[in-house]
């Protein structure tokens, strides 16, 4: 906050603003013209649900003309933004499309003055981060944390890759142990927690390393890429994908980039296979029941709507085709899923008041349906208790299905 807020303008010299409220933020980013923008991948998530969704009630030549733009966005907007070669042709085709689309879209989202925008707290998913930097916006990551003066890493403006965080800014050390984990040296670190020496013996070495808790590893340009937390990478036991790596927020981060998804949790470490509870986005699978003509009396019924299991398994199996093509988590595909009867909700306990999901609290929460998952069961009744904006509690109940999806291959890459 001390950093963003006070430190950085007073350097810099920027105004400040702040939104009305959280519902108002996208009118406020379109009438403030943010030059600079700092944003969790939560919001860049949200941001792009709302734009799938505007699109889908779009008349067929708009939706064709914002498929076609976009897939040539995907394939050379990264790296016109990176200031690499791209051909006079593909130039004149991404000029045409920020006219006719990447412009007003930009525009739409309230970036269309961003100079740099950052996002940072927890990892973003590929997919996500390069549909920014695909119309023209000049997202970039961080990686740090308060103990660290809030930075350690940052994207260099001619290398920003989707899969990392950037390289080690001026009198930063990184270096990775043996079970993976990142420590890191530099003037910026901590002295200590306030009053408490066992906590801050756990975090900093005796040679005055501080120990992040994160996995990932340098990479052969000196790029820092981060997989999960340490606590949370695990590997398969048993089946075809015996002693793979299975990194549960890089799953789950592809399965959010679709805009039918929301939230998911993925399982595995230990087992013989990945399952994964997922969440559906309300609104912007409701919007997709009606233009289908599918009629839904709530969240718990349109989640158990066959077809929406069908439009979440062909998401998952998307998503599996691409892990196929990662020689680290290919065996990371997700062989079984669920839709959850209701949205994970920090009042619940499920989320951080960050919206970060707590895994090991709801693997717990929904033994019953993790067990169901893993016994081979194709539904299961479950009962949960909920508690209410005002203070009420209530229960939901419902029989899931539980279905299989596809899985590929691992893809060989040439030597």
């Amino acid at each position: 906050q001390n950093i963003f807020s006070y430190a950085q303008w007073l350097a810099c010299g920027y105004v400040v603003n702040c939104p009305e409220s959280a519902a108002t933020v996208s009118i406020d980013l379109k009438e403030i013209g943010p030059t600079y923008y700092f944003a969790p991948p939560r919001i860049f998530e949200g941001l792009l649900t709302s734009v799938t969704i505007r699109m889908e009630d779009a008349g067929a030549f708009k939706r064709w003309l914002f498929r076609t733009c976009m897939a040539h966005a995907r394939r050379v907007g990264p790296a016109l933004q990176s200031g690499q070669a791209v051909g006079w042709w593909d130039r004149l085709r991404y000029a045409a499309g920020d006219l006719l689309v990447y412009g007003p879209l930009r525009n739409t989202l309230g970036f269309s003055r961003v100079r740099v925008a950052y996002t940072a707290g927890e990892a973003i998913g590929p997919d996500l981060f390069t549909f920014y930097r695909s119309i023209g916006i000049n997202l970039k990551q961080l990686y740090g944390s308060t103990e660290t003066a809030v930075f350690v890493c940052l994207q260099p403006d001619d290398a920003v890759h989707a899969d990392t965080v950037g390289v080690p800014i001026r009198g930063v050390e990184i270096k990775v142990d043996g079970n993976g984990e990142i420590l890191v040296k530099s003037a910026g670190l901590l002295r200590g927690y306030y009053k408490n020496p066992e906590a801050t013996a756990e975090v900093l070495t005796p040679d005055g390393w501080y120990r992040t808790s994160d996995a990932g590893f340098l990479d052969a340009s000196g790029q820092l890429k981060i997989i999960d937390r340490v606590k949370d990478v695990g590997r398969l036991a048993g089946g075809a994908h015996d002693g793979a790596m299975f990194a549960p927020k890089y799953v789950e981060n592809k399965l959010k980039f679709f805009p039918h998804i929301k939230e998911a949790v993925a399982l595995g470490n230990g087992r013989d296979k990945v399952c994964a509870l997922i969440n559906i986005d309300f609104e912007a699978v409701g919007n997709w029941a009606e233009r289908q003509n599918l009629p839904y009396a709530g969240y718990t019924d349109l989640a158990a709507k066959p077809e929406v299991l069908a439009l979440v398994r062909d998401c998952v199996e998307k998503v599996n085709a691409d892990l196929a093509a990662d020689g680290l988590l290919a065996g990371s595909q997700v062989a079984r899923f669920l839709v959850l009867h209701k949205e994970l909700d920090a009042d619940d306990g499920e989320l951080t008041r960050t919206n970060k999901v707590r895994r090991g609290f709801i693997a717990d929460k929904y033994g019953v349906l993790v067990d169901a998952l893993y016994a081979g069961r194709t539904e299961q009744f479950i009962e949960t208790q909920v508690k209410f904006e005002d203070g009420r509690t209530g229960r939901v109940s419902a029989t899931l299905r539980i279905e299989d999806a596809k899985t590929f291959p691992p893809v060989r890459q040439a030597a």
